[in-house]
Parts: structure tokens; C-alpha cells; sequence
């Protein structure tokens, strides 16, 4: 059997660690189907909703889905707008899109 991670990170500190916006981070988890099993939970923090939290695996979840979602038609903007996603959080993720674009040498994400 094995043993199961003891470390959990907050999507903000997910968000950090693998360079992505904290907006897009949460729009991957909002939908526990896109995280193996077990490998993301809810914490109880005192507030009304408590936060979501990853385990080491769940972050190369989150980064895995991430990835393919690039490669898919219409990108990381069709994968908001399938979401039902606010037009202008749209627009604040897919401006970081394209700095992630240009930071690699790529160019800009439409």
C-alpha cells in the first residue's frame, strides 16, 4: 500500500508553486472529476465555505489537465467559456496567458 501524502497546499499556494493564476487554479478544482481521488479536500478554516486544498499528486493533477488543455481547441479561453466563466476573469487569465506565451517564446495566446 501506499503511503498517502501528509502534505496539502491552498490553491493560492498552488497557484505559486506552478505559476498559474489563482482564478484558473480554482476553475480546475471546482470540478473534483479533474483531481484523482483523494487527492484534493476541503478545509475547514472557520469561514463559510473553508478553502480547497491539494496534495502533492493533485498539484501534478491540476498541472496534467492543465497541459492537455493547451493542446486543446480554443485553449484555456474555451475551457473558461465551457465553464461559464465571467467575460472579465476570462480576460484577466487569458492576459496571463499570453505573458506565459511570451516568457517561453511562444507567441501570444489568442
Amino acid at each position: 500500500m501506499m503511503a498517502r501524502s501528509s502534505r496539502i497546499y491552498t490553491i493560492n499556494e498552488v497557484a505559486r508553486l506552478i505559476g498559474e493564476t489563482v482564478e484558473l487554479v480554482e476553475e480546475v478544482t471546482s470540478n473534483s472529476d479533474n483531481v484523482d481521488y483523494g487527492e484534493m479536500v476541503h478545509v475547514h478554516d472557520g469561514t463559510e465555505y473553508g478553502a480547497t486544498a491539494l496534495t502533492e499528486r493533485g498539484i501534478e493533477c491540476v498541472e496534467a489537465l492543465l497541459a492537455d488543455i493547451r493542446t486543446w481547441e480554443g485553449g484555456v479561453r474555451q475551457f473558461l467559456v465551457d465553464q461559464q466563466c465571467d467575460p472579465e476573469l476570462i480576460e484577466r487569465v487569458m492576459a496571463h496567458e499570453a505573458q506565459r506565451s511570451i516568457g517561453a517564446g511562444a507567441p501570444p495566446a489568442e
